[in-house]
């Protein structure tokens, strides 16, 4: 079994500004991240983000040591969270194992051992996306339903960007040293994620689109507030979001995303608001 592990660099603004899209897709946007009996691991030097898509077939696959970290096992200095949006499945940590359903979540504290994943059935496998930040201090393992996550209803069908998020990994659910994590879903006819747009310099951010037809694309937009860029982004991939850029977006239809950030803090309202009139 192969760990397939990309390295990611940090981008600054003026080098984005002078990017072209292959360029600011080189940079940012994750793909081909879920693929049938295979682990892919992108380790991003934003704030040490690794984000990880992995598809068990007719195998258990198992993360435990990842070279790239520098440590003799992932979660040696490191927590993680995994939502399955695909089949059901199962992830296993020691002795204990954990029945994921669809938009189900696991947070694993700092500490645990190797991590087991395994589809119920193979021929509609589980699509389990993993997401791991540094931590310092062990937080209890939690399995956290869709029951359990906390829902903040937000935006206007007016604005085109009814939604509600889904907060898993979020001080009032489960206590985390700095991941958080959180899934967005939106109302019938509404497409617009975050407009207006915001920016919060003391976390980075990352998005993974999925719940999209084969044709449905969203036109993610970043940049800084004043050299605003956009990549166009199908059905799994993700993209990553410096502290410095926007985060926003419109789909051509259906979607949903799950965010992850991590940090300086655990404050979800932590941003600084950009004005629609200082946006070029």
């Amino acid at each position: 079994m192969t760990i397939s592990v990309s390295i990611r660099q940090v981008v600054g603004p003026a080098d984005a500004a002078r990017r072209n899209t292959q360029g600011l897709r080189d940079g940012f946007v994750i793909e081909e991240l879920f693929r049938p009996g295979e682990i892919n691991l992108t380790y991003s030097h934003l704030d040490r983000m690794i984000v990880g898509g992995v598809v068990p077939a007719n195998e258990k696959l198992v993360i435990d040591h990842v070279a790239e970290t520098g440590t003799e096992r992932l979660l040696e200095r490191r927590e993680a969270a995994i939502i399955n949006i695909g089949g059901p499945g199962r992830v296993t940590i020691g002795t204990n194992d954990y029945a994921l359903g669809f938009q189900e979540a696991l947070y694993i504290g700092m500490g645990e051992g190797a991590i087991g994943f395994v589809s119920d059935d193979p021929a509609n496998p589980a699509l389990f996306y993993l997401l791991s930040a540094p931590a310092h201090r062990s937080c209890a393992t939690v399995h956290i339903t869709r029951d359990m996550a906390k829902k903040v209803s937000l935006g206007s069908a007016e604005e085109s960007n009814a939604r509600t998020i889904n907060q898993y990994v979020h001080p009032d659910v489960c206590d985390s040293c700095q991941l958080l994590v959180g899934l967005t879903m939106f109302e019938p006819g509404s497409v617009w994620n975050t407009m207006p747009a915001h920016v919060h310099d003391r976390r980075m951010e990352v998005y993974l689109y999925f719940g999209m037809e084969e044709t449905t694309r969203v036109f993610h937009l970043m940049g800084e507030p004043s050299e605003t860029r956009h990549v166009v982004l199908k059905n799994h991939d993700a993209v990553l979001s410096p502290g410095w850029s926007i985060h926003a977006g419109a789909g051509t239809g259906r979607y949903a995303f799950i965010w992850a950030m991590a940090g300086d803090n655990m404050s979800f309202t932590d941003m600084d608001k950009v004005p629609m009139d200082t946006l070029r």
